[in-house]
């Protein structure tokens, strides 16, 4: 969490994050846009399912 300290990263947000580097091929689905941010194993982009144009302006 402090990594992202520009980006606010609730507990539930870094126990996703967690959760995709210890489970190999895991897709994370979320509305929220800060997960394009987020890094696991602090520089590999998680998979996500995420629709575009939904979070634009959340958050």
């Amino acid at each position: 969490m402090k990594r992202y300290q520009n980006v606010p990263m609730s507990l539930a947000d870094a126990c996703l994050v967690r959760m995709s580097e210890l489970i190999n091929g895991s897709s994370v689905l979320t509305l929220d846009s800060d997960f394009r941010v987020y890094r696991k194993n602090k520089n590999e982009m998680m998979d996500l399912i995420i629709a575009d144009g939904i979070c634009e302006g959340y958050g």
